[in-house]
């Protein structure tokens, strides 16, 4: 009896050393990086034993907040960090570090019948801010416009304002979604709808528009055109982390940046930093 309980203890033992001795990695944040990520965690977490990758989305600003507050090791960022949320990290005398690991160029989303191909940028300033209300203005059909957002705290939503809308105010009719997979649907359902998602996500149930930042040259959305930064909607998603967290996280961001994690981001669809 005394050797069942030895052995047994021994075991316990030897299962919670092997439970705590292993070194988890937190990764919270952007909706649109989710895909990429979790496969980017499981193929490095299958590499090294010793290691495991949580991942979770919410929002690049979710993911932010959960940094500052010390509820994730690395926050991801379809978005550059605002100055704002720089500010909070010095107050709470964190020093807060950027790493790219990928590129996505944003579709804008339209319905399949929808008559109108391509539109300039000021074309989308006026439709995502509400001036223009009715595709016959931009070409298309005597149809009412229904434009689809992604919500507050996603970093998509921040880029197209800051990069598309010139920092304008979308309209108050805009319709706020909590993923990019609900844009496409609701897109994909709505003749006169509009919307912008990730490269990843818009499929054949939605067309995708040529855009024009110049009203002259019209490029579509593509891995290629991402890459020789001929398309005009294109922006880097980020690793956001603390510097003294760096030796935890090191061993996945070297995976991610390296050629097999790269091989990775171009597998799933997104365009390499490399």
């Amino acid at each position: 009896m005394i050797m069942k309980n030895t052995i047994f203890g021994l075991l316990t033992l030897c299962i919670f050393s092997s439970v705590f001795s292993q070194n988890t990695i937190s990764v919270k944040g952007s909706d649109t990086m989710l895909p990429l990520v979790q496969r980017l965690a499981e193929a490095f977490s299958k590499k090294n034993s010793s290691n495991a990758v949580s991942v979770t989305g919410g929002g690049s600003g979710v993911g932010i907040i959960a940094l500052k507050d010390g509820n994730t090791d690395i926050a991801m960022s379809s978005r550059p960090i605002k100055l704002g949320e720089i500010l909070k990290f010095e107050e709470t005398k964190k020093v807060i570090k950027e790493k790219a690991i990928a590129i996505d160029p944003l579709n804008v989303i339209v319905h399949p019948t929808n008559k109108v191909n391509q539109l300039t940028r000021a074309q989308l300033e006026g439709i995502f801010t509400g001036r223009i209300t009715n595709w016959k203005e931009v070409g298309g059909e005597d149809l009412k416009i229904i434009v689809y957002s992604r919500e507050t705290s996603s970093g998509t939503y921040e880029f197209f304002k800051e990069h598309v809308l010139d920092k304008k105010e979308y309209a108050s009719s805009a319709l706020s979604m909590p993923t990019n997979n609900g844009i496409v649907k609701s897109i994909s359902q709505t003749k006169g709808g509009i919307g912008y998602v990730g490269l990843i996500y818009a499929n054949k149930t939605v067309k995708s528009l040529g855009v024009s930042f110049d009203g002259k040259t019209y490029v579509k959305p593509s891995i290629a055109n991402a890459k020789n930064k001929t398309y005009p909607i294109t922006r880097s998603l980020f690793y956001y982390y603390i510097s003294s967290d760096f030796n935890k996280i090191k061993p996945f961001i070297d995976f991610v940046l390296s050629p097999e994690g790269q091989t990775m981001v171009s597998a799933v669809g997104y365009v390499t930093i490399k």
